[in-house]
């Protein structure tokens, strides 16, 4: 049996790169592991075809959600918000008011619709470049990473 080499090892990235895998095929511009402000990293965070900011917290056990006591931080800085959970994860820990996904490192399944919250134009937009800005540098290390300097 051959492993897969790009398959991470924790469980937390191996939902994230479930949930990447679907929000690409909904053409979203997935970013993961991003920092919006002091203090706060999102597992993963998309832009849609329409504009809206999508963030989806990946949590692999009960003790890793109820350790979480930064996730309400996170709602300003996006228009929908969604946990993403494997099929073992005891569902009704998460709050029903959030979106919700089933995942694995393979792909993922939204079973619940996150609602919609426009977060503040300035914000958006600060946003939007800080995405683009660490996407682009994260691209020049994987093409030039001699040449790439500090993140």
């Amino acid at each position: 049996m051959t492993l897969d080499p790009t398959l991470p090892d924790q469980p937390g990235f191996r939902l994230a790169r479930g949930v990447a895998r679907m929000l690409r095929s909904f053409d979203h511009a997935v970013l993961c592991e991003f920092v919006p402000a002091r203090g706060l990293r999102v597992d993963v965070i998309s832009i849609s075809p329409l504009g809206e900011i999508w963030i989806v917290e990946c949590k692999s056990c009960r003790s890793d959600f109820v350790g979480d006591r930064k996730w309400q931080s996170y709602l300003e800085w996006s228009d929908r918000y969604f946990w993403a959970v494997d099929g073992d994860f005891p569902d009704d820990l998460l709050p029903a008011d959030t979106g919700l996904i089933r995942a694995d490192a393979y792909g993922a399944e939204i079973l619940r619709e996150s609602p919609l919250t426009k977060m503040a134009a300035a914000r958006r937009a600060r946003l939007m470049r800080d995405i683009a800005r660490v996407a682009s540098i994260r691209l020049q290390a994987l093409t030039d990473p001699q040449g790439a300097g500090p993140m």
